[in-house]
């Protein structure tokens, strides 16, 4: 990358950053009065919605559904994309209008503002902690038992390999399978390139974010002997998109 592109791609990127800020600022007052009640925080989900069409719009950025089956939200599911990009998490509210808690890292109670919606919507899980990780999977279950679908990266965080697959772990489906709903695969084509993982590379570029959300895999039936299976069903999905799409052309 030249060096003008480089800065180019920094300052954008700050851009990106102060623009979430901004636009979060008018909105805190009413996340706070909505997460005070269980019974609101449908609305929280819808205004979460809003403000990630806002992050996206401002800054040039936008999201293509590809290819998406037709999901009954009066269903739970458990949303499994692959990630690669801080914009995952922005692209899967935009993505998904039925009504879903996210599961993510503990790190994220320590975000400034944001945290408020991991004290009791959203779930932590320190996956370093045996008790952090059972007491998510109980809350968890428990969500999918009231009708609510859960949304979680089965990599559980952004790997020097992305946009190439990390390892998933069983959490997400052995969840689906306990609670016998179905684990809907989601592929993010390149949000890799349009906001790269901090750690690699700062900066970003306005574009769209392509995605396919592919069919549901019903778990009815399964049991704790076909984790490993689903496990590989999924991975061999989201990665043979991946590669049919050129998302791993830099590996080849």
């Amino acid at each position: 990358m030249s060096f003008p592109r480089k800065i180019a791609g920094n300052i954008w990127r700050t851009l990106f950053y102060i623009n979430a800020f901004i636009t979060f600022l008018p909105m805190y007052p009413l996340f706070l009065i909505y997460l005070s009640k269980k019974k609101w925080w449908p609305k929280v989900f819808e205004l979460k919605r809003f403000w990630a069409r806002l992050i996206l719009f401002n800054v040039g950025l936008s999201t293509k559904i590809i290819s998406s089956p037709k999901l009954d939200c009066n269903r739970a599911y458990v949303f499994c994309p692959n990630h690669s990009s801080i914009l995952d998490i922005i692209t899967t509210y935009r993505c998904f209008p039925c009504y879903f808690h996210f599961m993510g890292k503990a790190e994220l109670k320590k975000v400034p503002f944001f945290r408020i919606f991991f004290h009791d919507m959203n779930i932590t899980v320190n996956r370093d902690s045996i008790i952090s990780s059972h007491r998510a999977f109980i809350r968890a279950g428990r969500d999918l038992d009231e009708g609510i679908s859960m949304a979680i990266f089965p990599e559980a965080a952004i790997h020097d390999s992305a946009p190439k697959l990390a390892p998933f772990k069983n959490g997400a489906f052995k969840l689906a399978i306990d609670k016998q709903v179905p684990i809907v695969p989601v592929t993010y084509l390149n949000n890799y390139e349009l906001i790269p993982d901090y750690e690699k590379d700062f900066g970003g570029k306005p574009g769209t974010s392509k995605v396919i959300i592919h069919e549901p895999i019903e778990t009815k039936g399964m049991t704790d002997e076909d984790i490993v299976s689903l496990k590989a069903k999924v991975f061999e999905i989201i990665e043979k998109t991946l590669i049919e799409n050129g998302s791993y052309r830099q590996f080849n």
